[in-house]
């Protein structure tokens, strides 16, 4: 009876139990299953794989494009120290003290007008070579200076250099970044500048020791090593994709997108993104002509990327980082070493914070962190300004003047320092982007200028505290700016940033007003 009870399966086999093992039972298509899972399995496991490697990828491009950032930044930290022993070995008076120390951001307006033309010309990646060049040439010249004259020679071809290195490094970088990560991978030209500038204090400390006749030598020739970085990193990262395009050169750019985007299905779509955005300005005005009589949309751009440009450097950070020692000197600080000492903590917290804006600007969004940066500085302005003008003897004098130094630049750092060249890359059509990304790099230089150019002179009129003030007022109205025309970009594509921006009605700001959404309701 038991035996009769057994069913057989297809092929005359009995599994445990009784249960056949036929072709359709569940026994069967669990294995099946089991089979899908470990193709799906191994599918997201490749698909894993070429994400890390896109990440890396793009990561390295990143840094290799921000090298050039490091001689900015070594430049304004290194001459902050370096300038007390060329006054002591050159004899210079404080005009030529200011003028020496200034041109260089105001000669950098050359390199940046040049770098859009260029970069158009010979592309995003052979500017940043070009600017390395030039740099050094005028580096080597500053470190063999017998002469006040020779050394400015030096400094202006440094500034040239700068200029176009200042300028491509935040269009290459967003031009080749993912939307998700763009604005923490645009950061990273300012925190290269930040590792510049820690780098020219330590190397200020470090140095002074020797004679005044040579330690600002060395100073000045160890912004040279960057050079072989530069040189390596040309022969890695690619050129950009949306240059590429505008060269009608569609299958490199093809090939490069496929090196830094994760999914390969987005491919496609962004290239014919960036070949529609190339191809709505053919047959236009000159790039020049359009900057020079723009649109109401290409208006609103330029206002936003000019204005936050300027209101980066107005504030004063320049004249703080590069006349640091005389701040301190005014809080009660005295000799060589403390000054250069107390500036290596200047250089440490712009630097530490730096790494904080990274984190958050793709999570917060650019217009927060801008909020918090302009608001924090504008407090740490005033406050600086009230202790070097009621309690500039003592002990306590020196440590809320070092502190209000350092929480300075941290809010810049975590704010308007970075998100600045962020937004700035990002908001422009591809058409004109290096163009209008070089004004606006302008109009940073020019300030950054003029600032330095002027801070001793006006410190001695109305003394460093009474200066703070006026920077103090500068800071507080960059915050009613960022409020009124700075808009949020976080997770839109470059092509999305410029439909925003054409679209009549969403303002700036990325809200709409009241008589837009009448108009609208009214329209539907």
């Amino acid at each position: 009876m038991g035996l009769a009870a057994i069913q057989e399966n297809g092929e005359g086999e009995m599994g445990l139990g009784g249960v056949p093992l036929g072709a359709k039972n569940k026994y069967r298509r669990m294995d099946s299953e089991l089979t899908d899972y470990d193709g799906d399995f191994e599918h997201h496991h490749q698909l894993e794989k070429k994400r890390n490697s896109t990440r890396k990828y793009v990561f390295a491009c990143a840094v290799f494009a921000s090298l050039n950032n490091v001689l900015l930044g070594y430049d304004v930290g290194v001459m902050s120290g370096a300038i007390i022993f060329i006054k002591e070995d050159l004899k210079i008076s404080e005009v030529q003290e200011e003028i020496l120390v200034g041109v260089l951001s105001v000669i950098s307006l050359l390199g940046s007008l040049g770098g859009g033309r260029a970069s158009d010309v010979i592309g995003r990646k052979w500017t940043m070579g070009l600017a390395a060049i030039v740099f050094q040439a005028g580096a080597a010249v500053m470190t063999l200076a017998p002469t006040f004259r020779v050394l400015m020679i030096g400094r202006i071809l440094a500034g040239v250099g700068i200029g176009l290195g200042v300028m491509i490094a935040p269009v290459y970088i967003a031009e080749i970044s993912p939307t998700v990560s763009r604005g923490k991978l645009t950061s990273f030209p300012e925190i290269f500048i930040n590792a510049g500038i820690l780098l020219g204090y330590v190397s200020n400390y470090a140095f002074s020791g020797l004679p005044a006749h040579m330690n600002w030598r060395i100073m000045l020739a160890v912004g040279i090593l960057p050079s072989v970085f530069i040189a390596f990193a040309l022969c890695i990262i690619p050129e950009s994709p949306r240059w590429l395009v505008m060269k009608n050169r569609i299958e490199e750019a093809r090939s490069v997108l496929l090196k830094t985007n994760d999914d390969e299905s987005e491919v496609e779509e962004r290239l014919a993104e960036i070949q529609l955005a190339a191809g709505v300005s053919i047959g236009e005005k000159a790039v020049w002509r359009q900057l020079l009589s723009p649109s109401p949309a290409l208006g609103r751009m330029l206002i936003t990327g000019f204005g936050i440009q300027c209101f980066q450097q107005i504030t004063g950070i320049d004249a703080t980082v590069y006349y640091s020692p005389e701040i301190f000197k005014a809080a009660g600080i005295d000799g060589n070493s403390k000054l250069l000492a107390a500036t290596v903590a200047v250089g440490v917290t712009k630097t530490v914070f730096i790494l904080v804006a990274i984190i958050l600007i793709d999570k917060a969004g650019r217009k927060p962190l801008l909020y918090v940066s302009t608001i924090g500085m504008t407090i740490c302005l005033f406050s600086l300004g009230v202790t070097l003008s009621l309690l500039n003897e003592g002990s306590v004098g020196i440590a809320l003047a070092i502190l209000f130094v350092c929480g300075n630049v941290a809010f810049f750092s975590v704010g308007i320092g970075p998100v600045c060249w962020v937004v700035t890359s990002e908001i422009f059509p591809l058409k004109v982007r290096a163009q209008a990304s070089a004004l606006g790099a302008v109009g940073n230089r020019v300030c950054s200028g003029l600032i330095a150019m002027s801070f001793l002179s006006v410190s001695r009129a109305i003394t460093v505290g009474g200066t703070f003030f006026i920077f103090s007022v500068l800071s507080a109205l960059s915050v009613a700016f960022v409020y009124k025309l700075v808009p949020e970009t976080k997770g839109k594509s470059l092509e999305q940033i410029e439909s925003m921006f054409q679209n009549e009605y969403e303002v700036p700001g990325g809200e709409l007003q009241l008589g837009d959404v009448e108009h609208l309701v009214q329209k539907g």
